[in-house]
């Protein structure tokens, strides 16, 4: 057999993550079921699943290493190097701490080929004419799909249409997040030998929106309030997701002053509803009357005040 490392399309520093994955993208590739009499594909397939037993064995791919056992697991001689069978052989064709085992580790193997074989392709060992009925989940396919602000925050239903002209209707579920993504169980590739479809896996955008700002299932709103409303107080209309409500300003309301609406934020399925938080912003009047004017001047001459206070003064 070739060099393992090289059967694998990998480097001797390869992790045990990179193994696995290059071992099961191979035995996709040459799978008998996806090449049927392809005796080259049968052969990769067999050198790779040899390949991924001795690498993914932590002893075996440290021996191997060291050039103390070959690509097939067989001892190497080395001449000169203590004994017929190389420094701290002690008698053993084995190499030191194999009590027997050719493969060292006392018996202990890592993750074999069958195991993560039969994670792929179900309970049946790969080759010869069993191989012929191993199941082969297809592989998912990604998609994203964008979605209004309101619609993330209320849910709503979206239709969405394949590469293969099929069209699929997907639930959005009230309060999903941007980023967050919705799995469509067995509307991904077909199997291969009889096994279950791959899944559809959609990821949401969420877009803006002109009036709210969202962080988790809270909900902020900048509403702009009369000189009038400030001073004197009173309710106005605030829009909430799905309509509006009444809210009260308090009179002398400051600019800045956030108020609460409870339960009027994000309601996302089978949790509680976040809340709505106004922040009050003072909207001068389009024209400052001579009245007005005056009336600001007797203010300011009758109840002066310093909002500022002592820390802004230099």
């Amino acid at each position: 057999m070739r060099d393992p490392y090289s059967v694998l399309g990998l480097s001797k520093n390869a992790s045990a993550a990179d193994i696995k994955k290059s071992y099961r993208r191979l035995a996709k590739k040459y799978h008998p079921d996806a090449n049927s009499d392809d005796k080259k594909a049968s052969e990769k397939f067999a050198e790779a699943s040899a390949a991924y037993e001795l690498l993914s064995d932590t002893e075996k791919r440290a021996r191997f290493d060291r050039g103390e056992i070959d690509a097939e697991g067989n001892p190497v001689f080395h001449p000169g190097a203590g004994g017929p069978f190389g420094a701290g052989a002690q008698g053993s064709p084995f190499g030191a701490g194999a009590q027997g085992n050719p493969f060292g580790g006392n018996g202990q193997q890592g993750f074999s080929a069958e195991d993560i074989f039969s994670s792929i392709f179900g309970n049946q060992r790969p080759g010869g004419a069993r191989a012929r009925t191993m199941r082969m989940k297809g592989e998912d396919r990604h998609y994203s799909l964008k979605v209004d602000f309101l619609d993330a925050v209320n849910g709503a239903t979206r239709r969405i249409t394949l590469p293969n002209g099929k069209t699929l209707n997907v639930k959005i579920p009230a309060g999903v997040n941007d980023g967050q993504v919705i799995r469509l169980k067995g509307q991904g590739e077909p199997g291969i030998g009889g096994g279950p479809a791959g899944d559809a896996m959609v990821t949401i955008e969420v877009g803006s929106h002109p009036l709210f700002e969202r962080d988790g299932k809270t909900l902020k709103l900048e509403l702009p309030i009369t000189l009038y409303e400030a001073v004197l107080g009173g309710k106005v209309a605030v829009p909430v997701p799905g309509g509006s409500v009444q809210l009260r300003i308090p009179a002398g309301s400051s600019g800045g002053r956030v108020l609460r609406l409870k339960g009027k934020g994000v309601h996302p399925e089978g949790a509680a509803a976040g809340d709505l938080m106004v922040k009050l912003r003072i909207a001068m009047p389009p024209k400052i009357t001579p009245e007005l004017e005056d009336l600001m001047k007797k203010q300011a001459k009758d109840n002066p005040y310093n909002p500022r206070g002592v820390h802004y003064e230099t």
